[in-house]
This record gives structure tokens, sequence and C-alpha cells, in this order.
């Protein structure tokens, strides 16, 4: 039994270029994610950038960024998860510590825990942004301080 002309022209084809657009080839890598966007550094210098704006529109912009952080962690590669997850802890202690000042306002103290918030927030994005920019991973990302 002869095969048809049309099967046998496909097998004699070149297997090296099926390999390379098969994403079964690579186990690593993960068919959800375009190759170019796994080692993507742009969103987590766009959460960055939303935290520092959040800084002078009273957070409305780091809720955006919280968001994308959320999203964009489980697809990121390690290096890069250490950064989404030092931007989702940022949120956090900065949404508690500023309802903590903001609930001692009234006696006073909140007037000194609110700008110390606000300057907390700044250094740790730019901290994060330096690393980065460096291409490494934050060394220390689930730490309560810098």
């Amino acid at each position: 039994m002869t095969r048809p002309s049309f099967a046998f022209a496909a097998d004699i084809g070149d297997h090296r270029s099926m390999s390379q657009t098969d994403p079964a080839a690579d186990p690593t890598a993960d068919p959800a994610v375009p190759p170019a966007l796994q080692d993507d550094k742009t969103m987590p210098l766009v959460v960055y950038a939303l935290y520092l704006a959040g800084l002078i529109s009273a957070g409305l912009t780091g809720v955006v960024g919280v968001i994308l952080a959320y999203v964009s962690k489980d697809a990121a590669p390690d290096w890069l998860r250490t950064h989404y997850v030092f931007q989702i802890r940022t949120f956090w202690l900065a949404l508690l510590f500023s309802v903590i000042g903001g609930v001692l306002t009234p006696v006073g103290i909140g007037f000194v825990i609110l700008p110390a918030v606000w300057v907390w927030t700044a250094v740790r994005c730019i901290l994060g942004l330096s690393w980065l920019l460096k291409i490494q991973p934050y060394p220390t990302p689930r730490n309560w301080m810098i």
C-alpha cells in the first residue's frame, strides 16, 4: 500500500522548524505566555510607576498597580516574581499603616505616621526600581522594612 503524495511530502520536511514552533518541544515554557513576555520587565516597571503616582493621587493608581501585580505574578519567572511579591506587600502594608495613621490623626500621632508611610512607600518603590533596572531579583521581597 502506497502513501498519498501529500503525506509523503510532509514527512520529508525540515523537522527542526516544527520543533521551534511546537510548545511541547520546550517543557519549561508556559504556552499561555508568549516567550517575549516571560522575561519582560515592563509590567513591574508600570506597577512601580503606578505606586509612585499613587503617592500623589491618594493611592488610586496603587489599586490598579496591585491588581496588575496579582495578575502578572503567576506567569512571571522567579526573578520577576520577587518584584511582584514585593509590590503586593508594599501595597497592603502601606494601606494598613495609612488606615492606622488615619485613625490616629485625631490624637495627633497620625500626623507623624502618614508622612512616614508616604516616605516609606517612595523609598520601597525607588529601591525596587533600582533592582529591576539592574535585572536582578529583589533580595528580600517579604521584608516589612526596606
